[in-house]
């Protein structure tokens, strides 16, 4: 029993060596391509790895979709992208059923695919569209499948959102409700560039000649590493940390003096999302266990949409991010 423990372990160590290889070939791959977001790639990757969905906040111009773009050719997936509208309707993006007449005169319904049957979807400006159409990814997001006319279609496998939002503009927007925001692994804010990354940015993209996306790892080779992060082990004081951590960030006795600022807070699906980044993010590292630092640094970009502060929390002054860093000086 013993032996065989061990041989499960060293394939494990071998396999993570392999997988997190390709992975820091493919940040480095996106990374020739968008500069000056190093977290927001990472934060992305750590994300897709997880088998998650990802939230992109930020105004327009920061690269969001040449980022979605480059990820689909570095990872290899199938990318598609939807542009959300208020006059969006759910079968634009689910696909709908057409009466198909052949040439002997008989009829029958087929089915035509939409948009969402793609390996990495962006939903841009998914605000932007009516709670009906929002709803329609409900489905596809959390079981990987949609229903159309009673009949179930699977979506290709992996399968990831990624949706923008501008936090500019409120006025004709619909905000996503806490059921769908849920459904994102994490919220990832996308600032601008510091100035010597913006310096770069003129030159590569104003020239002659403008650096493409190259192709990094595959559909199959995406898949094995998601597998892979559920089997890496995670020690017990890293456990207790994401416990403690999203349970103070209810309101309640665990949350201490931050209490009183909390409305709502985050279920169990947010420590579950959090125990596969952390995960996600020391095998982009090379490390083989994730640690508590990996927990603190996660904690904001996975909670802070899972979250509502009280009104006196917002006559005060308060952020959410406020909030949850008062909430991590108690774990580290």
């Amino acid at each position: 029993m013993a032996e065989s423990v061990e041989k499960l372990e060293d394939g494990i160590v071998r396999s993570a060596e392999q997988v997190s290889g390709q992975i820091r070939a493919a940040k480095e791959a996106i990374g020739s391509v968008i500069f000056g977001q190093d977290r927001v790639i990472e934060n992305t990757l750590v994300t897709i790895l997880s088998g998650g969905h990802a939230l992109l906040i930020g105004v327009p111009g920061l690269a969001k979709t040449k980022l979605v773009e480059t990820l689909g050719v570095t990872l290899g997936l199938d990318a598609k992208r939807i542009q959300f509208t208020p006059d969006l309707m759910p079968s634009d993006i689910l696909g709908a059923e057409v009466l198909d007449e052949s040439t002997a005169g008989k009829r029958a319904f087929r089915f035509i695919a939409g948009p969402v049957f793609a390996q990495l979807l962006m939903a841009d400006e998914i605000n932007r569209a009516s709670p009906r159409t929002q709803s329609a990814l409900l489905q596809a997001m959390q079981e990987q499948h949609i229903t159309v006319a009673g009949a179930r279609h699977d979506l290709p496998k992996p399968f990831h959102v990624l949706a923008t939002q501008n936090p500019l503009e409120q006025e004709g927007t619909y905000p996503l409700p806490e059921a769908q925001l849920d459904r994102f692994l994490m919220e990832i804010d996308v600032d601008y560039p510091d100035r010597d990354a913006e310096r770069r940015i003129l030159f590569e993209t104003t020239g002659a000649e403008e650096t493409l996306a190259r192709g990094a790892m595959t559909p199959d080779a995406l898949i094995t590493a998601q597998r892979l992060i559920r089997r890496l082990p995670v020690g017990d004081s890293v456990v207790e940390a994401i416990l403690s951590l999203v349970r103070s960030a209810r309101p309640g006795p665990d949350a201490g003096e931050a209490g009183k600022f909390i409305a709502w807070g985050p279920g169990p699906r947010a420590s579950q999302s959090l125990m596969l980044a952390v995960r996600a993010r020391a095998l982009i590292d090379g490390r083989l266990a994730p640690s508590i630092d990996d927990v603190l640094d996660l904690a904001e970009p996975v909670l802070k949409h899972r979250m509502a502060l009280t009104f006196q929390a917002r006559a005060e002054g308060r952020t959410i991010p406020d909030v949850i860093r008062q909430l991590k000086t108690r774990i580290g």
